[in-house]
């Protein structure tokens, strides 16, 4: 159950990454990078789907084993999501810091980080922590059947064989003693000429 409590976490932060970096790509503030912090979109809204199949809450999408799988995916795309986020906004800011600082540059073109950039920091770290939070959830060797089937116990399903192999023995016997003698064509009939 905490797993479960934890994937819903996961996926409440990944949800706020996505609105976050959607309203940060929005934003008039960018200079450059606007490529990326789409494919940071893309991605995320990727793993939200994927994240819908592989909640343990929920009743689509298969059994454990393609649940954990879809889960694991969907945090690889969480997570990759969070870098393409971190990577302009670093990058801008960096930009950004370095002009100021340069004392060649005009105070005219010196200009500080605006509040996109601070939404995609904010997003990207969502974006990571619910990444995370739904690649470990899933994590580990579980202990027990991956995949629900159901068996009969041991001594019904001996009966089940036993009973299989009783009709089949009297199916044979039924068709060998069905042949009356007058089926056989090998002998001579006195009516089959007359």
């Amino acid at each position: 159950m905490a797993s479960t409590g934890m994937q819903i976490f996961g996926f409440v932060l990944a949800l706020l990454g996505i609105m976050g970096a959607m309203v940060a790509t929005l934003l008039p503030n960018w200079k450059t990078a606007r490529t990326t912090m789409v494919l940071c979109c893309v991605l995320a809204a990727m793993g939200l789907c994927l994240a819908s199949l592989g909640l343990k809450c929920t009743r689509w999408g298969g059994g454990r084993r393609s649940k954990r799988h879809a889960a694991i995916a969907s945090g690889g795309c969480f997570v990759a999501a969070g870098f393409l986020c971190l990577v302009p906004a670093s990058w801008f800011t960096n930009e950004v810091i370095t002009n100021f600082l340069d004392s060649t540059v005009p105070e005219s073109n010196k200009f500080e980080p605006g509040g996109a950039v601070y939404v995609a920091f904010v997003s990207a770290g969502f974006l990571l922590m619910g990444g995370s939070i739904f690649c470990m959830s899933c994590s580990g060797k579980r202990h027990g059947p991956q995949d629900l089937v159901l068996l009969p116990p041991p001594d019904k399903l001996l009966l089940q064989q036993q009973q299989q192999q009783l009709l089949q023995q009297q199916e044979l016997q039924h068709q060998y003693c069905s042949l009356s003698p007058l089926d056989n064509k090998t002998g001579y009939s006195l009516q089959d000429y007359v």
